[in-house]
């Protein structure tokens, strides 16, 4: 059958199965990585929660096969999981059934190559869609074998060497797995250390009875709310359905945006290593730019996504990167973004300064006012993006990516969805007035 070339976005493949991506789809994908990239030795193969992701994963698995090379089962997994396998084992790239924070009709796949290098439409994945839409079958006459390997264990002990464990003293946290992998590897993680957890939706769940697994959403972190404030706990935390992105919330179960939580560890790495290189998307930048600029680092602004701050951590050979978005990447973790590190820096944070988390960002809510991001869908982005560019054509115009206008007591940036049809609108001001009075006149211009 035909394959849908729509499935192919800027650094993953993502559609809803089995009409846009189905086994088929997934057999031919992994056959074309494995022309594309011809890797040296066996190729790491994962997979979240999902229904189908079981049946997607047999057909990658046989597609590599197939082409005479060995596939390494590390399981269901997170997909920040699949990166430190990869990278940690030194073998030839991987990839992962997921469809990350969609909702569960979705499904999908990222890739990594060797070391972990991501694959983005700048870097591969073009071509890949190419070979695919060939429809042509690699038949190797010495078809490869599957080994199954356990690695959470060693998956654990890395994320703990980022931080000082003898530094945690008692807590409560309420964590919030959104019924994927974070609950299971949390357990691990903290199962000889004084913090007690407050499950919410922890048991893996494919059929995401709650709806879309994205705590990115406003409204899907009401439930992570109230539970913080009703447990009296010490603080919050979510992770979306394939637990690489982190979401914290305060003890008054206020959510921490992940621009002032950016700004938080770009201080925690500096302070230890002055001088580093921190990256950022362009959504807001003034909190992290002039915390950057206040510690002795060297502040860089990236396209976001993560492949494309991946590539740019390891370019710059950067210290740590992050995004509003919720990932956060790290030069000691193979340059690649991970869901449980932020978490565990903050707890190290947290009780070496002997503070609440409220406490800790409140310097940040006090100065740098935000929108918080506004998603809309929209049928002509490319016209919407014109026309606010006609409008504030008397600021400081970029386009790292999409449209940031920048002005000396407000800014924005208005950029199309990588993954979905949508138009995101970030505003920064000096002002929650005027953050409110701007995001009005923009969502005009959007409607």
């Amino acid at each position: 059958m035909a394959i849908d070339s729509e499935i192919f976005h800027a650094y993953d493949v993502r559609g809803i199965y089995p009409k846009e991506i189905n086994e088929d789809a997934v057999y031919k994908i992994a056959q074309a990585y494995i022309k594309i990239f011809n890797p040296a030795r066996a190729i790491v193969l994962g997979k979240d929660v999902r229904l189908s992701s079981p049946s997607l994963w047999q057909a990658a698995a046989k597609g590599i096969n197939d082409a005479g090379c060995d596939v390494i089962d590390i399981g269901t997994i997170s997909t920040d999981m699949l990166y430190f396998a990869v990278a940690h084992y030194d073998y030839g790239g991987g990839l992962t059934i997921s469809a990350s924070h969609n909702p569960g009709e979705y499904n999908g796949i990222k890739f990594v190559r060797e070391n972990s290098v991501a694959v983005s439409a700048d870097t591969g994945l073009v071509d890949i869609k190419d070979e695919v839409l060939k429809n042509e079958q690699i038949m190797e006459p010495e078809k490869g074998e599957i080994t199954k390997k356990e690695i959470i264990d060693d998956y654990v002990r890395h994320c703990l060497s980022f931080i000082d464990v003898k530094s945690l003293k008692s807590m409560k946290i309420v964590a919030n797995a959104n019924f994927g992998m974070a609950g299971i590897v949390l357990k691990k993680i903290l199962a000889d250390l004084p913090i007690e957890i407050v499950p919410l939706n922890f048991e893996p769940d494919g059929n995401f009875p709650k709806g879309r697994p994205d705590p990115m959403i406003p409204a899907n972190r009401q439930e992570t709310e109230t539970l913080v404030k009703s447990s009296a706990a010490t603080l919050g935390v979510a992770w979306d359905a394939d637990a690489d992105r982190c979401f914290i919330f305060d003890e008054h179960g206020e959510y921490v945006d992940g621009y002032y939580l950016t700004a938080i560890l770009a201080e925690y790495f500096l302070k230890k290593n002055p001088g580093e290189k921190i990256i950022s998307d362009p959504r807001l930048i003034w909190a992290i730019k002039d915390t950057v600029l206040g510690n002795k680092g060297i502040y860089l602004v990236n396209k976001p996504g993560h492949a494309f701050i991946k590539d740019r951590l390891r370019a710059e050979n950067a210290i740590f990167a992050g995004e509003t978005s919720g990932h956060f990447y790290f030069r000691d973790n193979f340059f690649c973004d991970n869901g449980m590190i932020p978490f565990l820096i903050v707890l190290e944070i947290l009780n070496k300064a002997d503070i609440k988390m409220s406490e800790l960002v409140k310097p940040y809510r006090n100065k740098y006012f935000i929108s918080g991001e506004i998603n809309k869908k929209v049928k002509d982005p490319d016209k919407i993006l014109k026309a606010a560019e006609k409008k504030y054509k008397d600021g400081k115009v970029e386009f790292v990516d999409g449209l940031s206008v920048e002005y000396s007591d407000w800014r924005f940036n208005l950029r199309k969805s990588n993954t979905e049809p949508l138009i995101r609108l970030n505003v920064e001001a000096k002002s929650q007035e005027l953050v409110d009075e701007k995001t009005e006149e923009l969502l005009a211009i959007i409607k």
